[in-house]
């Protein structure tokens, strides 16, 4: 192969190789934006694009515990051109995000007083009641633990055992 047939390959790999490193990245922006958000970081700098990717891939522990989701909406925003930002956290939101329409829908079905029993996969589940063979406290408690837990209980009756005929003892001598 001639030198210039192997620069010419060479340059194409480079290039073909840039190409798959700049995609990877900006298939990774969203999981980038969630993870920024996460710790603390500016939110800044993204597309509009990969805002909605990172909506769209923010895991529901993420958006249940944290503020992620209204952040993400709020830097979108901002890199819209609506709003102002201070290092990628808003102090203020300048206009209300508008719920989506599945998010409008979800909130219409929500009962408005109570809760009914639902049935899920095929069991009836009443809201607020917890079955003793469901969630007994002693079911997560690892052998060793109880094995202690047991020795404890049996001592402190021991004791107690021990001191109430002491008691009575001393009474019937008395």
């Amino acid at each position: 192969m001639s030198r210039g047939r192997r620069l010419a390959v060479a340059t194409l790999a480079a290039l073909l190789l840039c190409v798959c490193l700049t995609s990877a990245a900006h298939a990774d922006a969203g999981e980038k934006i969630i993870e920024r958000c996460t710790h603390g970081q500016s939110l800044s700098g993204f597309s509009q694009q990969d805002y909605r990717r990172a909506l769209q891939e923010l895991p529901t522990e993420v958006e249940e515990y944290s503020d992620c989701g209204n952040l993400i909406r709020r830097a979108q925003l901002t890199a819209a051109g609506h709003g102002s930002s201070s290092g990628g956290r808003e102090t203020t939101l300048p206009t209300p995000t508008p719920l989506q329409p599945k998010e409008q829908r979800a909130l219409k079905a929500l009962p408005k007083t109570g809760a009914r029993a639902r049935r899920i996969g095929g069991t009836l589940v009443r809201p607020g009641v917890v079955h003793s063979s469901v969630a007994s406290a002693f079911s997560s408690l690892p052998a060793p633990l109880l094995a202690v837990l047991a020795f404890l209980l049996a001592c402190a009756l021991a004791l107690i055992g021990r001191s109430i005929g002491r008691s009575v003892r001393a009474r019937r001598s008395d």
